[in-house]
């Protein structure tokens, strides 16, 4: 009787520790960059593709991991 008792422990136990180690994982959040003009985009199309570029120097893909909205 005891050596049932101690089974069904152990089972409850171990079932207990593979429930509570399983985590849900947390979104990847894509970092957004949000830029706002008084002056026509054709103006600032420079500076733009300077700042575009940097970011692209940092490892930044805009569309893939960091969002920019105009």
């Amino acid at each position: 009787m005891n050596k049932r008792k101690l089974g069904s422990f152990v089972l409850c136990a171990t079932l207990f520790a593979l429930c509570s180690s399983a985590e849900a994982q947390q979104p990847n959040r894509v970092p957004r960059i949000g830029y706002l003009s008084a002056v026509p985009a054709a103006t600032v199309a420079g500076p733009v593709e300077t700042f575009r570029q940097g970011l692209r120097e940092l490892g930044y893909v805009e569309g893939k991991n960091i969002v920019i909205e105009w």
